[in-house]
């Protein structure tokens, strides 16, 4: 019979990987000690390696990495995809004639 689904606290979660990383015990050790399958501590593990930076990051430096594409990056696409539909235009007008274009 499955067990139901647990939900762990973000601060269960911290000491699970700060256990693990610390390499002081196996992993076989380390889901009895906490009562969690190894590929959950491998997963947990990973996110925190991945999302170390941003514990580090100024305020400034959050903002930036939220906000997303800049106005720079989003204008030279936009260029770039009026080329594509150009010249996708004018191939279509020479391969169907001028029926093509609506």
């Amino acid at each position: 019979m499955r067990r139901p689904r647990r939900n762990h606290s973000a601060k269960f979660k911290s000491k699970v990987v700060l256990a693990a990383l610390k390499g002081d015990r196996t992993m076989v050790e380390l889901t009895a000690q906490f009562d969690v399958h190894a590929n959950q501590i491998t997963e947990w593990k990973k996110q925190l390696l991945d999302q170390a930076e941003g514990v580090f990051l100024t305020k400034a430096g959050r903002l930036e990495a939220e906000s997303g594409p800049s106005t720079k990056d989003l204008q030279a696409k936009t260029g770039q995809l009026t080329m594509e539909n150009d010249f996708l235009e004018g191939a279509l007008g020479r391969i169907h004639g001028s029926s093509a274009k609506r």
